[in-house]
């Protein structure tokens, strides 16, 4: 029997919240809805690419939002000294390239792993913490957050294409 990638229930953001929950909800929302898209899929359907010349698939956008992930929360953040899980200096697109359908379920584990990775790291840090990246800006961990409920709400919209796409599932 083939693979399919798994059901995921999407949980719901908060409607009154304190600021940290808010964000947290959100967060979770988005990254419930990347594997939403992918639920129901085989690994061959997760490869298809959106239309030339993009390579521009949903397993490439899983194993995107795992890199974005660990590089913002753990390395960023948290300074965890840690590599890259899909791409090098050489290969910068790596987590859109070389996909190998095989590897789809593995994929999916890692970016539930590496989100839940990501909220410990962070766990024990305030919203004003900060950091400083190699060019000099200083960044809260607020920003963040920010940041990565925008990035998922972009390659969601992503996701939403391609899933119309590979088999007529519209949603939100």
């Amino acid at each position: 029997m083939t693979w399919i990638a798994p059901k995921v229930d999407r949980r719901t953001e908060p409607y009154v919240a304190d600021e940290r929950s808010m964000l947290q909800g959100w967060l979770d929302r988005h990254r419930d809805t990347l594997l939403a898209k992918c639920a129901g899929l085989t690994p061959e359907q997760l490869v298809q690419v959106s239309a030339e010349p993009s390579n521009l698939t949903l397993l490439g956008l899983v194993r995107h939002m795992t890199e974005v992930e660990r590089a913002w929360f753990r390395q960023r953040v948290a300074g965890q000294k840690i590599g890259h899980l899909y791409f090098t200096d050489e290969q910068p697109d790596g987590d859109f390239e070389n996909l190998d359908p095989a590897g789809a379920g593995e994929a999916l584990a890692a970016l539930r792993a590496e989100c839940e990775a990501a909220d410990q790291a962070v766990a024990h840090r305030g919203l004003d913490d900060t950091f400083t990246m190699a060019d000099g800006r200083v960044i809260s961990l607020r920003w963040v957050y920010v940041h990565m409920i925008e990035e998922y709400a972009r390659h969601n919209g992503h996701a939403d294409l391609l899933r119309e796409r590979i088999d007529g599932v519209t949603g939100e």
